[in-house]
């Protein structure tokens, strides 16, 4: 691990050399939280003064990469509704959660105040229509994982990896709370569902080491039946041409 506090003086030297005119910042994702690695990259939100141009960059600040989000004042409320509506919270957790490096003025207080009630109301329910399809989709998945040689470890492997995203997708929005994807998919399925979640988890872990799908599949049942079961023949999915 990185001395964390070695860690916010560099961000905060990023942000005065590269944004001098910001209205403030935050430093967010493993170095905020003290778990950042030798390579870790720093992820800074900039608040930004309206008639900039907000952005998503990333950069190499002495010797370390850097991840950027770049929003202005006015276009806050428009980035915060696109990050509710993937249902991820990327940048809604990292003002949340994150560390502020600047505020003369206030307004990152403000805009994380913004940030903490859309939290706080939870990412969009599915609709109908996607809770359908949802399901059809994850049962198709499993039912060829379970049709997969295990001889065959590069299908066994992929097939695997999308039943368990697909699963975490619908737990973590049956319990209307946040997903994610990379290390924050595992993160945010076991703050949703610890048991289920966990389960989906090791099984994922038993089809890696083992080449045994039985228990991904199991839990992967335990989902849908949460959603009223495994859907195969009857469904139907509208295209809108």
């Amino acid at each position: 691990m990185n001395d964390p506090d070695a860690l916010v003086s560099q961000a905060r030297d990023l942000v005065k050399d590269r944004f001098p005119h910001a209205l403030g910042a935050v430093l967010g994702g493993s170095a905020a939280q003290g778990r950042a690695a030798a390579t870790s990259d720093l992820d800074v939100a900039v608040l930004l003064p309206d008639g900039d141009a907000s952005r998503r960059e990333v950069i190499r600040h002495d010797g370390r990469l850097a991840e950027l989000f770049l929003h202005t004042r006015a276009d806050v409320p428009q980035h915060f509704e696109r990050d509710r509506s993937l249902r991820r919270g990327t940048v809604l957790f990292l003002y949340d959660r994150g560390l502020v490096l600047a505020d003369p003025h206030g307004h990152v207080a403000r805009v994380r105040e913004q940030a903490r009630v859309v939290l706080a109301a939870g990412p969009p329910p599915l609709t109908p229509a996607e809770w359908e399809r949802g399901r059809y989709v994850l049962t198709s998945f499993m039912d060829d994982l379970a049709d997969a040689p295990s001889t065959d470890r590069y299908e066994q492997l992929a097939l695997a990896d999308s039943v368990l995203r697909e699963a975490a997708h619908l737990l973590t929005a049956h319990h209307s709370a946040w997903t994610g994807i990379g290390k924050w998919l595992p993160r945010r399925l076991l703050t949703a569902d610890p048991a289920r979640g966990k389960a989906l988890l090791e099984g994922h872990r038993a089809v890696a080491e083992q080449a045994d799908p039985t228990r991904l599949t199991a839990a992967a049942e335990q989902v849908l039946h949460l959603l009223g079961g495994p859907l195969r023949e009857g469904y139907t999915q509208r295209w809108h041409v």
